[in-house]
């Protein structure tokens, strides 16, 4: 029995277990994996497990700040604080000339209360109070020895003065701040007096200023009045007129009504003349459409009775019959009757005609007068109004400005203060400063805020694969399980035969390992029926372990899931084709003198290679050989024949292959066998390259059934599944040796 066997732990103390399916990993289906960079964003969960992962940095990150925060907050000197509340008057100070005094609106009250703050911390001020108090020597003092004693001036007490007002109101809060709590109350009092004195002398000198003012402006406007009379009353002379605007109204009414008779006028005078061309031309018809045609038409038809009575008396009668003679002589004399009344209704015709133009012309001419005498009248108008205007502005301005100069003598006998004291500062009973859990809650938060960035960057920056979650998120692969890490097997490993070669491996573990060494059987367990349950429409009968590169625990888990296969009665060969660097001989305690290498360069039968895994019933083992580069060039052709081969006496074949980085034997032997396992280290093995991979396997068709995690610790691997999938094992493990 060899008991120099490494790194190997299958706690296995129960009978073989009936799996689903009779023989092999059971049926798998080839993936197609997406591997474009991660795009989507990362789910809450991510950032939790990160939280986790650092807990303990981030905690004592912020237990350092906050103990630091206390320490400096106890080493500063204590600040008291006084505050004096000032009422602002809303009324604003008396107007200029134009304005009156009226009350601050909404949207002037910051404006003015902003005003009044700056000139609290005015040297004009601030300078009384800090002379009062001797402030600047205590400055200079506390600044001994330092090169800027000697520039301190006033407002010294800017540092320690805070001026604010309250929401909604017209009060300022002054306060200031002292080691002293009465030195602090006195201060803040006196700054608040000295508020209040100088905004009455700028009051009492601006009334006063203001009155000097408006009394020299007010003979400037005396004058100015004067003199806009007197040309005023010389306009009025020279128009002739006392009020040029009545006139001119006057004017403008009589203009009107001429030239609506003068339209009339023109009119009629039309009328007229054609009529009287119509009666010069001798027209019937004109004449009897004129003024005069009534008389001129009662004889027409006269005369025309009377030809009609000729013109019949004519057809029965002869020349000489006394009825002819009396028809014509009334005929004549209705004619003679007709030609003197159209000649004389020709006259008149005439004559209202040439009345008619005269009428125009005198018209016309009026009209051509008048309008005149408004142009000439209008045109000085203006200079009449302008002249008035001056006058009356003169006017009121002069009586405006008397109004001012009489306010603001009463300003200047009485000026009432706009400043006020309403409260005044009492000596603080405890410090402002420092602000001891303020600071400690400020620096929590920071530190935290610090803390939990500088985790999720170091996440963010991390290219490794840390947990199953990042496997199928980044990757884009299926993850087929994960193996906690034991870390005592470096340093105490030993695995007996507790019975003979038919004996149940059990390995002797340190006792602090218990737990681990029950979940990790049980992963390795676990790895193997998510390997058989992975797909149903294809049998696994070979099946090739690799990595992305050295280093990741592919050959450990290899000789695990092996060993766990044969455990359950199925017949189980394990072939090392690492030739490069072979590991499953002394893993399991066996020789390397001859192997894989002698068949590929020495034309051996596998079979007679085999050697029986020590303690390990149906578990046949081919191990590499002596190593050799020449058949590492080989094993690309050799190993489908021998998987052939053994797939007849074998329920499964386990092949541990080379890093599939950087070494062309695992790309050759994935398409000979049935089904590949990536193994990935958790914390080591870079996202790129164990993409990498998965894409390689996926151009070349290989059946790839997933991603398992080797070496899962509390601070790298899922919460739940750490804690919670092998916690549960462990209970059961341990409560059953302690029962045991």
């Amino acid at each position: 029995m060899n008991t120099s066997l490494q790194e190997l732990t299958i706690v296995e103390e129960r009978g073989p277990r009936s799996l689903p399916v009779a023989a092999g990993f059971g049926p798998a289906q080839p993936a197609s994996w997406d591997l474009e960079p991660e795009e989507q964003t990362l789910p809450l969960s991510h950032y939790l497990w990160v939280l986790r992962r650092h807990r303990w940095k981030i905690l004592s990150f912020i237990g350092v700040s906050a103990i630091a925060t206390l320490i400096v907050s106890a080493r500063l000197t204590p600040m008291y604080e006084a505050t004096v509340t000032v009422d602002v008057d809303r009324k604003v100070p008396t107007a200029v000339v134009g304005q009156d005094s009226t009350q601050t609106g909404l949207n002037d009250a910051d404006q003015f209360l902003a005003t009044q703050i700056k000139l609290i911390q005015s040297d004009a001020v601030l300078r009384p109070v800090a002379d009062q108090y001797h402030l600047r020597d205590l400055e200079r003092k506390a600044r001994a020895g330092s090169d800027q004693g000697l520039l301190i001036d006033a407002p010294v007490l800017l540092k320690q003065l805070k001026v604010t007002r309250p929401v909604n109101t017209y009060l300022l809060l002054i306060s200031y701040r002292s080691p002293d709590r009465r030195l602090a109350a006195d201060v803040a009092n006196a700054i608040a007096r000295s508020f209040v004195e100088h905004t009455y002398d700028i009051r009492f000198r601006s009334s006063a200023s203001l009155s000097t003012f408006m009394e020299k402006q007010l003979e400037e406007l005396r004058a100015k009045m004067e003199r806009s009379d007197t040309a005023l009353a010389q306009f009025e002379k020279e128009l002739n007129v006392i009020n040029p605007e009545e006139k001119t109204n006057i004017l403008s009414a009589r203009l009107l009504q001429l030239n609506t008779d003068y339209t009339n006028a023109e009119t009629e005078r039309v009328k007229k003349e054609a009529a009287y061309k119509s009666v010069s031309t001798g027209s019937l018809e004109s004449a009897q459409a004129s003024t005069q045609g009534d008389a001129l038409k009662t004889i027409a038809e006269r005369l025309e009775q009377a030809q009609e009575k000729f013109a019949e008396v004519k057809t029965h009668y002869g020349p000489n019959h006394p009825e002819f003679h009396k028809a014509q002589t009334q005929l004549d004399q209705v004619q003679a009757q007709f030609d003197a009344t159209r000649g004389s209704v020709m006259r008149r015709v005439e004559v209202e005609f040439r009345e008619g133009v005269n009428r125009e012309e005198m018209l016309k001419k009026a009209v051509t007068e008048t309008k005149a005498e408004f142009d000439r009248l209008n045109a000085r108008s203006f200079e009449y109004e302008s002249l008035k205007h001056e006058a009356e502005a003169d006017k009121k301005l002069y009586e405006e400005l008397i109004t001012k100069i009489r306010e603001a003598e009463i300003n200047a006998g009485f000026q009432s203060n706009t400043v006020r004291i309403a409260d005044n500062a009492r000596p603080g009973l405890s410090p402002v400063f420092p602000n001891v859990p303020l600071n400690v809650g400020l620096a929590l938060l920071f530190a935290a805020i610090l803390a939990v960035g500088a985790a999720v960057l170091s996440d963010t920056l991390d290219n490794t694969i840390r947990n199953t979650e990042q496997v199928a998120r980044i990757v884009k692969a299926e993850v087929i399980g994960g193996l906690p890490q034991v870390k005592s097997w470096k340093s105490r490993p030993a695995l007996v035969a507790a019975g003979g070669a038919a004996s149940t491996p059990v390995l002797l573990r340190h006792p602090d390992d218990d737990r681990l060494l029950a979940g990790f059987g049980e992963a390795v367990r676990t790895l193997r029926n998510s390997i058989l349950l992975s797909s149903f429409d294809r049998q696994i009968k070979s099946l090739m372990v690799t990595s992305a590169t050295p280093g990741e625990g592919k050959s450990t888990v290899c000789v695990h899931l092996a060993m766990a296969h044969a455990q359950q009665n199925h017949r189980t060969l394990l072939i090392d084709c690492d030739l490069r660097r072979p590991s499953v001989h002394r893993r399991l305690g066996l020789t390397s003198e001859t192997g894989l290498s002698a068949v590929l360069l020495h034309g051996l039968a596998w079979r007679d290679c085999v050697m029986q895994a020590p303690g390990v019933p149906n578990l046949d083992v081919l191990p590499a050989g002596p190593t050799s580069r020449r058949a590492s060039d080989l094993i690309g052709r050799a190993l489908p024949q021998i998987l052939e081969e053994a797939a007849g006496d074998y329920d499964l074949v386990m092949v541990d292959s080379p890093p599939a980085l950087g070494f062309p034997e695992p790309l050759q032997m994935a398409t000979a066998v049935d089904g590949v396992a990536l193994i990935a280290l958790a914390g080591q093995t870079d996202r790129k390259a164990l993409a990498s991979v998965v894409s390689m396997l996926q151009r070349l068709r290989a059946n790839v059934v997933g991603v398992a995690l080797n070496e899962v610790t509390k601070d790298i691997g899922d919460s739940y599944y750490y804690h919670g999938y092998y916690g549960k094992y462990a209970r059961y493990y341990n409560h059953k040796t302690e029962t045991a």
